[in-house]
This record gives structure tokens, C-alpha cells and sequence, in this order.
């Protein structure tokens, strides 16, 4: 059954725009996981803009289900990481400066950096993910460095899905089977939501976990947040 992880920096975002410490981004942690959800997922970037580095460590005691931390392997990422273990590192490849994730990793050009990071990762015993564009080959570098699972960077699907949701899954259904192939598991997450998010499931039920943030806020300002999270929940609890 695929897992349902809230990406709470939307929260800290919020949060910082006003300064003070409304909304709480711990209160908000616990709300999810009371709700529903099966993992917290953060992603803390240099400039702290929204998730600040302080917030992982005071999260790290709280969190009761999967800590999922993901973020661009800098070293004082990586320092970060070792000093909270959580359960789950995503590797992804944003610039300082990037708005949002815009790309996964090219696993076959970087394949000697991201393999020295797994290994130091799993040999503190974090599960290592990579966030890869829906590229079969991208999939199979991943594999090559020894990482435990891939997450397909999900924006191109949700782009195109309204027009042509055959076309939009396709390439990560090709991906996903390489995958699983190589014997990686499979996360999933970037523009997500209620509208294409069971058409992706029931296409690739092997889908371990997705990690959604953005609209998951956006649909809790209308139907509050236990209501919303339920609704997502529906949505990948369908076998």
C-alpha cells in the first residue's frame, strides 16, 4: 500500500512571512500524523526560506511515523542529516536559489558523487532516495549507486494530465518498471493533488510513498487540513 508523507514546509513558509511562530510547524507535524498521515517530510535549504535547520532538530523527537528530510547534498545538509537520522534522505539536486525542485539528478554524470553520499547515508543506517526525472536510464545510474529507492519527479505528469493522462503516465510507468527491476523502491512527489494523483496509483501500485506539500495547503484552506488529509488518503489507499 503506498504511503502518504506531508511536506510541511507550505507551513514554515506561512510562518516566516509573518515572523513569530504562527502557524506552529511542530503542532502541524503531529496534526498530520493525528489525521492520517504515514510520514513528515521536510526540506530545509541554506537560505531557510520556509523549513529552517533548528526546525529539523526540534522535529526529529516529535515525529512518530517516517522522517523524511530532503534537500540538495551540501555538506551542512549532509551534517544535518547525520545529526538527526531520520528514517528516510531524499536526494535532490535544487540550486540555492531554486524557487522549488525544477529537476532530478543526472545519476549517470554524478554517479561517483551521489554513490560516496549513499554510502555514508546507509552507513548510519537512513534509507537513501534520489529524486530522478522519468528517464529509465536515470533509474538504472541510480541503481548503479547504491541508493535504496528513487523518487520520480512528478511535474511533467501533472502538467499534461488534464489533456492526455496516457501520454503523462507513460514514461513513469517505463521508469517505475526499471526501477523495480533494478530492485529499488519507488517514491513519487512534485505537483501532485486530488485531481491526478489515483490515476497514478492505480497506474504504478508499486508506488511505496508520495511526498505532497504544496496542495495539500492549498486544498486545506477550503476543507481544513483532517478533512484534506483524508481526501489524499483515499486517494492511495485504493487496493
Amino acid at each position: 500500500m503506498t504511503r502518504l508523507s506531508v511536506n510541511i514546509n507550505k507551513i514554515a513558509t506561512i510562518r516566516n512571512a509573518r515572523g513569530g511562530n504562527m502557524p506552529d510547524v511542530l503542532k502541524a507535524a503531529s496534526d498530520c500524523e493525528r489525521f492520517g498521515a504515514e510520514g513528515i517530510t521536510v526540506h530545509p535549504r541554506p537560505d531557510e526560506r520556509h523549513i529552517r535547520y533548528d526546525d529539523v532538530r526540534r522535529l526529529k523527537p516529535i515525529v512518530t511515523t517516517e522522517f523524511n528530510i530532503e534537500g540538495n547534498p551540501i555538506p551542512s545538509f549532509i551534517d544535518l542529516v547525520l545529526e538527526n537520522k531520520p528514517a528516510q534522505v531524499t536526494l535532490v539536486p535544487d540550486a540555492h536559489d531554486a524557487i522549488t525542485s525544477n529537476s532530478g539528478w543526472n545519476t549517470l554524470v554524478h554517479r561517483e558523487f551521489l554513490t560516496e553520499v549513499c554510502q555514508e547515508f546507509k552507513s548510519h543506517g537512513i534509507r537513501t532516495s534520489i529524486f530522478v526525472d522519468p528517464d529509465p536510464k536515470m533509474a538504472e545510474g541510480a541503481a548503479l549507486c547504491g541508493c535504496d529507492r528513487v523518487e520520480l519527479y512528478t511535474e511533467s505528469y501533472a502538467r499534461m494530465f488534464c489533456n492526455d493522462p496516457e501520454t503523462a503516465i507513460r514514461p513513469f510507468i517505463q521508469t517505475a518498471e526499471t526501477a523495480r527491476d533494478c530492485g529499488l523502491g519507488l517514491n513519487a512527489g512534485h505537483d501532485l493533488n486530488l485531481d491526478n494523483l489515483e490515476y497514478f496509483i492505480k497506474n504504478i501500485p508499486w508506488t511505496d510513498e508520495v511526498s505532497i506539500g504544496h496542495a495539500i495547503i492549498c486544498d486545506a484552506l477550503y476543507m481544513g487540513l483532517e478533512r484534506t488529509i483524508q481526501e489524499y488518503l483515499s486517494k492511495v489507499h485504493i487496493f
